[in-house]
């Protein structure tokens, strides 16, 4: 199928795109990539009235690190987050995370934010998101907001995002000193069955701060308290980190669908945060 009709902007500066979404309202739909927004228009499960294009808005496309945040503009592609120097010193998960994305031709289109927005809860980046405490800078006509990742996602591909807001960056904290992701995926390059992301702050081997997220366990992105709790002021071992990926199976129950029931599911997030900690581990002791 082919999209429904549309108006075609293409604005080349912020805050004319910022103009139209004002004007325009839930009649518009931004966009970067695509990749997530074509698919949706071309089954008119989308049908925006106006496509406002933001490639053209130069200051959207930067990677820099400032305030112990990594920032991430609305037009970083997900290839440039895995070869961007910046990006490998100062989020090292980042360029780990970019091969389960989708296929080439995805990574090289696709963008960051555009994922965040998507709010797949399948997807990498908004796993990535909660555990490493980001947060969503989102402009309107005369004003911005700033949403931690905590409380950025509602349901199923539903964020806070008012129609007439753009997400401009996304900004990864880089307080961390170790971390871990794993994803098990029916092929490689699929949204994830599974997916565990960890980021721990220790001290002489010992947790200080922990963030457990998980990806395809519920209708959003999944922070687990109860694993992070569980790793709290404890060695950073083979044992808290068995213990953190029992607590973590025990605290959800993810949704069933064609790739596997609820307990399978259970079963696979014990696994992916067990191995995701297993990284952390090895990465701390220098392995």
């Amino acid at each position: 199928m082919k999209p429904a009709p549309f108006e075609y902007h293409a604005p080349v500066t912020l805050s004319e795109a910022l103009d139209l979404l004002g004007a325009l309202h839930v009649e518009a739909a931004p966009l970067a990539g695509g990749q997530s927004l074509t698919p949706l228009m071309n089954l008119r499960l989308a049908r925006p009235a106006h496509i406002v294009d933001l490639n053209r808005i130069s200051d959207l496309d930067y990677v820099r690190v400032e305030n112990g945040t990594l920032r991430v503009g609305a037009l970083v592609r997900h290839a440039e987050m895995g070869r961007s120097d910046v990006v490998r010193r100062a989020l090292p998960v980042a360029p780990a995370v970019v091969p389960f994305i989708g296929y080439p031709a995805i990574r090289h289109r696709g963008t960051v934010v555009g994922s965040i927005m998507h709010a797949d809860p399948a997807a990498e980046w908004p796993c990535l998101a909660l555990a490493f405490d980001a947060a969503v800078t989102l402009a309107r006509s005369g004003s911005t907001r700033t949403i931690s990742a905590d409380s950025f996602f509602q349901t199923m591909l539903t964020t806070v995002r008012e129609p007439n807001e753009l997400a401009t960056e996304i900004a990864f904290s880089t307080r961390f000193d170790t971390w871990g992701f794993y994803e098990f995926a029916r092929r490689f390059g699929d949204f994830a069955v599974i997916a565990a992301a960890v980021a721990l702050r220790t001290s002489d081997g010992v947790v200080s701060e922990a963030r457990v997220s998980l990806a395809g366990a519920s209708d959003r992105p999944l922070r687990v308290p109860d694993a992070e709790n569980a790793m709290l002021e404890q060695p950073l071992s083979t044992e808290s980190s068995a213990t953190a990926a029992t607590a973590a199976r025990d605290a959800v129950e993810p949704l069933e669908d064609i790739h596997g029931s609820s307990a399978y599911r259970r079963d696979l997030v014990g696994v992916a945060v067990e191995r995701a900690l297993t990284q952390a581990l090895n990465r701390s002791r220098g392995a």
